[in-house]
């Protein structure tokens, strides 16, 4: 059974040393960053990447989130399960999900690194679990029981999830992650992506108008 003050002292402690090179999101969300450089496309979709559809799905969507936000859990819990059944499930989108932590920095590198040192079929569980629970957690003012029950979803122990918090690996691809939407111009979340295309606005109406003509071009 996990110790919820052990649970989390350790896991805030392994996101401290996941998120020692990531920029603050403060930093990373500042307009005056992004416009002082080139704004680039957005990173290609790699092996790296969490996918949740068919890796042949004509139309890509990238989301830019971030697990202590309210308007991605918003989303998530609102909009993605109309979204899942009209375009991934049908295999006509492939969701690419990419962190982009928001304040309060510490909680939300701890949530990221629980959902990204899942079992590789259990990320979408773990991200499932950090959203819907988001609200209670943040209205009780505790994320022990966030926390472990995102653990619980995960397919790995305790023990394995602090040790891969830990691995540089971790801080590495969450640094690259945010360091690529910067470039791309994300200045909040949830940002979203359709063919390498920004959306400005992630109703579902406005996703569709801009998924839809790809899908009929085909």
């Amino acid at each position: 059974m996990l110790r919820p003050r052990l649970t989390l002292n350790a896991l805030l402690g392994a996101a401290a040393l996941a998120t020692a090179a990531v920029a603050s999101p403060s930093a990373a969300l500042d307009p005056a960053v992004t416009r002082a450089s080139t704004t680039a496309a957005v990173p290609a979709v790699t092996a790296a990447d969490r996918v949740l559809g068919r890796a042949d799905a004509p139309v890509t969507v990238i989301e830019y989130a971030s697990f202590t936000c309210n308007h991605c859990a918003a989303w998530t819990n609102e909009t993605l399960p109309q979204f899942k059944a009209r375009y991934i499930d049908t295999g006509k989108v492939r969701l690419v999900f990419r962190d982009m932590p928001t304040a309060p920095a510490q909680i939300a590198a701890t949530a990221a690194g629980i959902a990204r040192c899942a079992a590789p079929n259990r990320f979408f569980d773990v991200a499932h679990s950090l959203m819907s629970g988001q609200a209670a957690a943040f209205e009780k003012g505790d994320p022990r029981d966030w926390f472990a029950a995102a653990v619980a979803a995960s397919g790995r122990s305790q023990e394995q999830i602090e040790a891969c918090m830990k691995d540089p690996a971790t801080s590495q691809a969450l640094q690259a992650e945010v360091e690529g939407a910067v470039a791309a111009g994300v200045t909040g979340t949830p940002s979203f992506f359709v063919n390498g295309k920004r959306v400005s606005d992630h109703s579902l109406e406005a996703l569709s108008a801009a998924i839809d003509p790809l899908i009929r071009t085909r």
